[in-house]
């Protein structure tokens, strides 16, 4: 068997992908003629530093990465394992596992000093009995030179550019679970300024005491991460007291301190509804920056990631002159631009949005750029930063769950982002982002969103079905899911790229078609009597709580197709399996009738026996062909050996059903398999998308297979043919990140080019990322 390395290598050289041009040496070529970008071409999980393929479910962690002189060796923390772990990347889209070096404490932060990483390492017993140690091992024996002890717990470490310094900030953080969590909490944070002249053994440390310098808590100034400029004067930011410091580490002295400031929002989200929706009509005033990373843009300015932590947060960056002037702002900039692309975290509207929690800059060619990085959006954004006072927007790039660190290799080319997040449960694996800037073009995000008419975004996400056009090649249909409310159905026009989400279309029931239904349920015989109304009867409150007072509705869109007679055909999955109690029904499974407006025109159940075994793993897909329509159910009811494919003639009215195989598990983290979307090729053909519940190196099956209904009968079991392995083929891992687990959309164009996507959950413990993938139109026969 591969391991995941070797097979994601093997995937990546069948993928068709566009050459990655090495750029020019320094002279304006990029402003000639070739417009440059960043992409990513591989990411690292740091899971394969103790086992290549991934199958374990121990936690790791990548925080924090820096890089060895020749740029060749990544070096990043992993607080969770207690270690630094290096990655040989002289191959920047084969990353490879180079070994561990086990410390004594948690690593919070890593940066190098000629042939020798520096690691900040916590070594404390609790809040109050802070330690923390400075551990310089020689990168290429992973050896310890030396242990300085800091006298507290560190945060951020920062190298001088000439190599002459190192800055520690000591944060001594606080307690959160202590009181309300507000400072102060003694002991007070500080900073220990190292000099680095001779060897490691010759190194001594000074340092700079921070209290009585802000105004907010001036006992406890929580330093938070650091960065330092070419002429040795360090930047810290003092998070909880929305402060900032600039430090001469020659003198070891503070030169300048000020406040961060606040700022003003609008045409924001700050609701946190029990039921999502992303609604940009909110605002906040005078909310505190609380900036988080910082990093010099050149002697005269630096940004701030202002991530927030007590009170404040502004959703976005700030560039700050060194007199401690605002000269730039990027008010809902951020937050805007996630929704755009699909990536914006309802679920923290509450709090601080997309939360930025970094900033890296590197020049590139002779242009400065700078790197935000969006802890909960899980982006990455990029800026020509030439005028620092006016920063240009240059694209948004991909990123695992939880960005922290960000890290420039200008000499390579290459930029690398650490996302810390890691979860065997939830398909998420740390990983180390690597992106490579070169003359091809930006290939993220796959889809964008136009402009409402009050110029905010179009909110989307949580792609679930996927339809083409009956007559233009240029145009798909999705839906959300049931994670959000008011069940929209989308238009994209795939002429260009990426895909522009142009049309927004609310599924309504303003004739009172749904509100009327009437429904006949069967009692499930295998739970007891005072169990069996609660469990197995959808009622009228369960069908007033899918529709909201201005008859929109919030049922579970999984599937979409194009009606033959104008409008479309919505399948909607049922909520609850019967005889679960713990899972009780809600929904049963529908198939809508709308117009072309969203209007409903027609509602149809299951009958009545099949409602009765309902299982939540229900309809997926929805198609239709010669008369009928068919919805294909995600897994097997009533412990039959096969899920249905079920077929409502609109004629009669009746419903029949096939049976269609799965295959069997493959994943080596088990699961199951089941099915995710299907369409009609005509003359009783159909196509099938069938996939397992697993992502990243745990995904195995990924496929689309074809399936013949002529001559088949109610009852039958379908013959498939494997058409594609998009996992095999390298469709899932050409764009450099982890595969997805719910591969859920698949459309057939006119010409026969096909489309899927895959569903990002609504940025709820998934990294938001969506890929819509044309796969051409030379796959079907």
């Amino acid at each position: 068997m591969l391991s995941f390395n070797q097979f994601r290598k093997t995937a990546l050289a069948l993928a068709i992908s566009a050459p990655l041009l090495t750029a020019c040496s320094d002279n304006d070529n990029d402003a000639i003629s070739t417009e440059y970008n960043f992409n990513r071409v591989a990411s690292f999980l740091v899971c394969e530093q103790i086992d290549e393929n991934c199958n374990i479910d121990t936690e790791t962690v990548a925080e924090i990465v820096a890089a060895s002189k020749d740029g060749n060796t990544l070096i990043y923390t992993d607080s969770e394992q207690e270690q630094l772990g290096f990655v040989d990347i002289t191959v920047s889209d084969s990353p490879i596992a180079n070994g561990v070096y086990a410390l004594n404490g948690e690593p919070t932060s890593v940066a190098v000093k000629d042939e020798y990483a520096i690691a900040a390492v916590n070594t404390s017993e609790d809040f109050i009995n802070v330690s923390g140690e400075l551990a310089i091992i020689n990168i290429a024996n992973r050896t310890l030179a030396r242990t300085i002890d800091l006298g507290g717990q560190p945060d951020s470490i920062a190298v001088s550019p000439d190599g002459n310094y190192a800055i520690v900030v000591l944060e001594n953080e606080r307690d959160e679970d202590l009181g309300d969590g507000t400072p102060p909490q003694l002991p007070a944070g500080k900073l220990v300024v190292i000099n680095l002249n001779g060897d490691p053994s010759d190194w001594s440390t000074r340092d700079v005491i921070l209290t009585d310098i802000a105004t907010l808590y001036s006992a406890d100034p929580e330093p938070e991460y650091v960065d330092i400029n070419t002429d040795n004067i360090a930047v810290i930011t003092l998070q909880e007291n929305n402060h900032i410091v600039l430090v001469d580490l020659e003198t070891a002295t503070i030169t300048a301190n000020f406040s961060a400031g606040t700022v003003d929002l609008e045409q924001i989200d700050t609701e946190e509804e029990d039921a999502a929706i992303i609604t940009l009509t909110g605002s906040i005033d005078q909310i505190p920056r609380e900036p988080d990373g910082v990093s010099w843009i050149n002697t005269q300015y630096f940004a701030t990631a202002d991530e927030g932590d007590l009170d404040g947060g502004s959703r976005g960056f700030t560039i700050f002159n060194t007199q401690g002037d605002v000269t730039y702002t990027s008010g809902n900039d951020l937050d805007h631009m996630a929704v755009r692309f699909g990536h914006y975290p309802d679920g923290r509207s509450g709090n601080k949005g997309n939360e930025p929690e970094n900033v890296e800059v590197g020049t590139f060619n002779g242009i400065p750029h700078l790197f935000v990085n969006s802890e909960r959006a899980n982006l990455v954004f990029v800026y020509d930063i030439t005028d620092p006072t006016k920063p240009v927007y240059k694209q948004t790039l991909p990123a695992g769950v939880g960005p922290e660190g960000g890290l420039a290799i200008p000499q390579r080319n290459l930029l690398v982002v650490a996302s810390e997040k890691d979860d065997r449960s939830d398909k998420l694996r740390s990983t180390l982002n690597i992106y490579e800037r070169s003359a091809s073009a930006s290939s993220y995000p796959t889809i964008e969103s136009t402009d409402r008419v009050d110029d905010t975004p179009i909110p989307w996400s949580a792609l679930s079905g996927l339809a083409a056009s009956n007559t233009n090649n240029d145009i798909l249909y999705s839906i959300e899911d049931s994670f959000y409310a008011k069940s929209r159905i989308f238009v994209l026009d795939v002429s260009s790229f990426p895909a522009k989400l142009n049309q927004e279309i609310t599924i309504s029931d303003a004739s009172d078609v749904f509100s009327n239904l009437v429904v006949t349920m069967l009692a499930d015989t295998n739970v007891a009597d005072d169990d069996a109304t609660r469990v197995s009867t959808f009622d009228e409150v369960d069908l007033n709580a899918l529709i909201n007072t201005d008859k929109s509705i919030n049922i579970d869109p999984e599937g979409i197709a194009v009606a033959s007679d104008g409008g479309f055909w919505i399948a909607s999955e049922g909520s609850g399996t019967q005889g679960d109690i713990s899972r009780p029904i809600n929904s049963l499974n529908f198939i809508l009738k709308t117009d072309n407006n969203g209007l409903i025109e027609k509602v149809i159940t299951l009958p009545a026996e099949i409602n009765a075994v309902q299982l939540r793993f229900g309809f997926e897909g929805v198609t239709e062909y010669n008369g009928s329509v068919y919805v294909a159910f995600q897994r097997a009811w009533n412990s039959e050996d096969m899920p249905r494919v079920g077929i409502y003639n609109t004629t009669n009215e009746n419903w029949s059903f096939l049976y269609y195989p799965l295959d069997a598990v493959e994943s080596q983290n088990g699961g199951w398999v089941g099915l995710s979307d299907i369409t009609s090729l005509g003359d009783g053909k159909f196509l099938m998308l069938e996939r397992d519940n697993q992502g990243s190196a745990d995904a195995a099956i990924k496929r689309l297979y074809e399936f013949d209904i002529n001559g088949l009968v109610d009852g039958d079991t379908v013959t498939k043919t494997l058409v594609r392995d998009l996992i095999i083929e390298g469709d899932l891992s050409k764009a450099g990140g982890a595969i997805a687990e719910k591969i859920e959309g698949l459309a057939v164009m006119p010409d026969n080019t096909i489309y899927i996507v895959n569903d990002n959950d609504g940025v709820d413990d998934n990294s938001g990322e969506t890929q819509l993938l044309n796969l051409g139109k030379t796959i079907l026969k």
